[in-house]
């Protein structure tokens, strides 16, 4: 099942406190970055985080889960209804965001 356009449209509306936040459709199922870093995935309708210290801290019950079949577990946030919540979340794990790597320039 892959995310629909009303559940993407209103994660955006819950990170709008946040200045930086852009996204990318792959597969149907969408990548959320912020200030240029992957921030989080959305797959199924369901908002995961990478696994870092930090978010295990401020998600000490969120269930690890594949964001897609393959893949290495995230976390689930739960929570997606608290836009201060999400906005402090993503701040506080930004430091452990991932910079997209650079693809190779084809010959």
């Amino acid at each position: 099942m892959a995310t629909s356009k009303e559940y993407i449209d209103f994660l955006l509306d819950q990170l709008s406190l946040l200045e930086g936040i852009t996204f990318r459709k792959m597969m149907g199922e969408y990548i959320i970055y912020f200030d240029g870093k992957i921030a989080a995935y959305v797959c199924d309708n369901r908002l995961l985080v990478k696994i870092t210290p930090t978010a295990q801290k401020m998600l000490p019950a969120a269930p690890a889960q594949p964001p897609y079949s393959g893949a290495k577990d995230m976390l689930l946030v739960e929570n997606v209804d608290d836009k201060n919540f999400l906005a402090d979340l993503f701040r506080a794990i930004e430091p452990e965001m991932t910079v997209p790597k650079k693809k190779k320039q084809g010959k």
